[in-house]
């Protein structure tokens, strides 16, 4: 069965790779012809999207990206950028 989920209710929800690493926060949807092309994901502190991006407030992610919206939203770790050791 499909499970249908409301946009306000993924706004605000916590993203984490596959790999359990928190990636950041649903900042909002992107539309495009009445379907999610994109998402808005908020950086916060300690999570790996400001590590690997210092001083980036957020990325745009494309819903390809998106393997499951439940509780929590899980990512790909193909979508999140590669840290570089200083």
């Amino acid at each position: 069965m499909l499970n249908t989920k409301n946009l306000n209710s993924v706004q605000g929800l916590s993203v984490y790779t596959d790999a359990g690493e928190f990636f950041g926060i649903i900042e909002e949807a992107i539309l495009h012809t009445n379907k999610v092309d994109s998402w808005k994901v908020k950086a916060t502190t300690r999570s790996y999207l400001s590590r690997a991006m210092p001083g980036a407030k957020g990325v745009i992610l494309p819903h390809h990206h998106i393997k499951a919206i439940g509780d929590v939203v899980i990512i790909s770790r193909a979508a999140a950028p590669i840290m570089t050791e200083e």
